[in-house]
């Protein structure tokens, strides 16, 4: 067998892209099992939980163990819980092994991501079609879990009832802003320019002591 040292140039570079095109399928592989892997976790905690067995191992409660054995703090563990939960009742496709083998690895949704979709399915304010969009990002486009937050959020927004008498006054202080800073750009500008009496550049800022008053 020739080694590496010995092969011509156009046999170096055919084992060479040989061992890059390995290489690049290895990272996407652990790139699908890094965003996944926290399934099998979750399953294993919900098992603990759902059965107490935490009890019998010595620990009063589920944190406990969590905290003191497996080094989750109590917050990360639960999360885990809950999303894990959601996907065994609205996801369940998630959870089979063809899930990733089907999916580019960029498009595989990380743990975050997945989380973000439950808090968004306890939304009442939602509309379906609006759930049904964020579960395509999430799902279909494995978008970060920053960018659904944000788009939950906007969502949320526009689906908040609107209080007549608020927006009525949130406009009034708006408009009442905008004379404040008209009145005081006009009074600078009069003061250096010096072309109105006096008086009216003083009624101008009694006026705006007075609008201050409101905003």
């Amino acid at each position: 067998m020739h080694s590496f040292e010995k092969l011509s140039g156009l046999e170096k570079e055919h084992a060479a892209d040989a061992i890059g095109g390995i290489l690049r399928k290895r990272v996407l592989d652990y790139s699908k099992n890094f965003k996944t892997s926290w399934v099998n976790l979750g399953q294993a905690l919900y098992s603990v939980w759902q059965d107490k067995l935490y009890s019998a191992w010595g620990y009063d409660k589920f944190e406990y163990y969590t905290e003191q054995e497996v080094g989750l703090p109590k917050q990360i563990s639960l999360r885990l819980l809950k999303t894990y939960a959601f996907l065994e009742s609205e996801e369940p496709a998630y959870l089979k092994k063809e899930f990733r083998e089907t999916r580019e690895a960029a498009k595989v949704p990380g743990y975050e991501a997945v989380n973000v979709l439950r808090l968004a399915r306890q939304k009442r304010e939602l509309l379906k079609d609006d759930y049904m969009k964020l579960r395509k990002d999430v799902f279909d486009k494995g978008k970060e879990a920053s960018a659904v937050r944000k788009d939950l959020l906007a969502l949320m927004k526009e689906r908040k009832p609107v209080d007549p008498e608020k927006e009525r006054h949130k406009r009034s202080e708006m408009t009442i802003r905008r004379l404040y800073h008209a009145l005081d750009s006009f009074k600078k500008d009069m003061e250096v320019l010096k072309i109105i009496p006096d008086h009216i550049i003083h009624d101008a800022k009694d006026l705006m002591d007075k609008l201050k008053d409101l905003i």
